[in-house]
């Protein structure tokens, strides 16, 4: 199966959100998760409360029933994951469906759209979660 293929059948599962609902979503409480690496969140920013997860340790960050997982997780918690542009994430967010979160999802166009729609950015470089 190429990249092309997996990322379709990835985003085939995903109800992907734009970047005005992942916003709104963030608003309501979800947790946004920023896959990117550390350099590119130091040169563009961040979204304002999102959390970092290093992608190495993603699956045991996300997995609502593992001992790992982040503080307060379940497996009801809405879940938004972000990428420079939004192929990663759509892979990453696939992932964390088959972990048991069933309302995680990706943001079309990654951190980028979001910046580019006007929405709120901090400065970057924030540690990712221990």
């Amino acid at each position: 199966m190429s990249a092309e293929d997996r990322l379709d059948r990835a985003r085939a599962k995903l109800n992907r959100v734009d970047p005005q609902q992942a916003a709104a979503l963030l608003a309501d409480g979800a947790l946004v998760v920023d896959i990117r690496p550390h350099a590119n969140r130091l040169a563009e920013g961040e979204i304002p409360g999102s959390v970092v997860v290093e992608r190495i340790v993603l699956e045991w960050r996300l997995d609502p029933t593992g001992t790992h997982r982040l503080p307060g997780l379940t497996a009801n918690t809405p879940v938004v994951l972000v990428c420079n542009e939004g192929y990663a994430s759509s892979l990453a967010a696939a992932d964390a469906l088959e972990l048991g979160l069933h309302r995680a999802t990706d943001l079309t166009g990654g951190f980028r759209a979001w910046q580019a729609a006007g929405l709120p950015v901090v400065p970057g470089g924030t540690p990712a979660a221990p």
